[in-house]
């Protein structure tokens, strides 16, 4: 029977399943009943602001499933990037059936995601067929996220036009690229400034994690104030501060 059930769980590795929330353990371990099975939600793989109470019927991401010694060891997920990919799959024909690609996954779990598309069918909008009409479909991957917000951003092979994407809602005026260091130089309008950086540098950091690229944003006709994508919130907050 442990044979059979590893098999039948084997087989939903990296698809998402439902399962009850049963306790959490002394190491932080949340345990969950996935029917035949218990899985595991290691502290590592939870989102920090979600609550697992006992009895709660949540959606997880099947990270792994091992034969251990006690049986099949099945390790589930809340914030892995994979997640996020399996439900857009699931929700989105036109990335089920391959016409739209998803080339790059940023996530902050629990708060928000940035999500690059790209088609060579120039008949087919990729971002729309994301959002869906009047945000249907964006909506419904929202709620099984739990409420995280999701940016959809348009893939360019063009670096530059990628990082502008990466930044939005920000509009950006310049970037400069240092392509031996992967760093880029983003300068900004005042006014846009701590939208292109975003509460505590979220924004930018998601954007360096989608693009591959260190981001530097710098605000237009004041040098002093600058951001990188590699600072620390408290540190990217105090000099927000200085900018008000």
């Amino acid at each position: 029977e442990r044979n059979t059930v590893f098999e039948d769980f084997k087989k939903q590795e990296s698809r998402i399943v439902q399962g009850t929330v049963q306790k959490r353990d002394r190491s932080g371990t949340v345990i969950v009943d996935l029917g035949k099975i218990t899985g595991l939600l290691p502290p590592e793989e939870q989102i920090q602001r979600e609550q697992y109470r006992p009895g709660v019927r949540m959606k997880f991401f099947v990270l792994s499933v091992q034969m251990g010694a006690r049986g099949p060891e099945i390790i589930l997920s809340r914030g892995s990037k994979e997640m996020v990919k399996e439900i857009f799959t699931r929700e989105i024909p036109e990335i089920t059936d391959g016409s739209v690609i998803i080339k790059d996954i940023a996530r902050d779990a629990g708060n928000r995601s940035k999500v690059s598309v790209f088609t060579e069918d120039e008949s087919i909008d990729p971002i729309g067929s994301c959002i869906g009409q009047r945000g249907s479909r964006i909506t419904t991957i929202i709620e099984e996220l739990g409420g995280e917000k999701i940016d959809v951003i348009q893939y360019s092979k063009n670096i530059e036009d990628y990082i502008k994407q990466a930044l939005s809602p920000a509009k950006i005026s310049s970037v400069k690229l240092e392509e031996e260091n992967k760093e880029a130089t983003v300068t900004v309008a005042a006014d846009q400034f701590s939208i292109a950086i975003g509460r505590g540098g979220q924004n930018v950091r998601l954007a360096a994690d989608l693009t591959d690229w260190t981001i530097k944003v710098i605000q237009e006709g004041d040098k002093d104030v600058e951001v990188s994508s590699e600072e620390s919130p408290e540190i990217v907050k105090e000099k927000l501060e200085k900018t008000e």
